[in-house]
């Protein structure tokens, strides 16, 4: 099935090239000029992925993001902008954006994150295996319990929800338990490309997971932090 992307910008040059190349790849797309419009268009439209640029009139990229992670909506998001400052990259990446891109960029590079994107969140979403086939992966920890095939989880059976990134954060080190992984190892294992070293973007993840699995986020006992090293998801003491 063709993929369908939601590019929300509001320069038109911009908007053209990158539903030119995005169809020449092979995706289904439709644009948005505004935030009004592309919050709009989000909702009703049901996109595979948006492509969001942060500056936007009527409505910014910041709010468009922050209202659909409000709503549940977990739509993988690539955040567009003008702007290199570090503040700005990492409020997006807080509000629930999958992957940040600063202008000028290649159209062959928005591209190859779509597809990156797209290809993770795929794999973390596929659905539940039907009756005869083979028995489909669990992840426990405790009170937690991770189903990587149906992009569910639950702790003391209470539905938790996550945006598409988050969740396959979360299935790649429960599934590695007890082993110690560097920033730079769970970049290359979760985000699958090169993130010019920019690990702060992992640091965000992990904050994000801690909020919605530990009691307490100061002393967190599924995923600890390895001072010098990384994170290890350990999770509580059995029995």
């Amino acid at each position: 099935m063709v993929k369908r992307i939601l590019v929300v910008d509001d320069e038109r040059p911009i908007l053209t090239l990158l539903e030119y190349n995005l169809k020449q790849a092979g995706y289904e797309v439709i644009t948005a000029a505004d935030g009004e419009e592309g919050l709009q268009k989000a909702e009703s439209e049901i996109p595979d992925l948006i492509v969001l640029d942060l500056m936007l009139p009527k409505l910014d990229g910041m709010d468009v993001c922050r209202t659909l992670r409000q709503k549940g909506v977990n739509t993988p998001i690539i955040m567009l902008t003008a702007k290199s400052d570090e503040l700005e990259k990492i409020l997006g990446l807080e509000l629930g954006a999958d992957d940040y891109m600063t202008k000028p960029f290649s159209p062959r590079e928005v591209v190859a994150r779509v597809k990156a994107v797209l290809r993770r969140s795929e794999s973390s979403a596929s659905g539940q295996p039907e009756e005869g086939e083979r028995k489909e992966a669990v992840y426990e920890s405790g009170p937690l319990k991770v189903y990587p095939e149906r992009f569910e989880a639950y702790k003391d059976g209470v539905s938790l929800e996550f945006t598409p990134k988050e969740f396959e954060l979360l299935v790649h080190m429960i599934s590695n338990r007890n082993r110690v992984m560097s920033r730079d190892q769970l970049l290359s294992a979760v985000w699958n490309y090169d993130f010019a070293g920019d690990t702060r973007i992992v640091d965000v993840h992990i904050s994000h997971l801690r909020d919605k699995i530990e009691e307490n986020t100061r002393r967190p006992v599924f995923i600890k932090t390895i001072r010098g090293t990384g994170y290890k998801f350990e999770g509580p003491p059995e029995g």
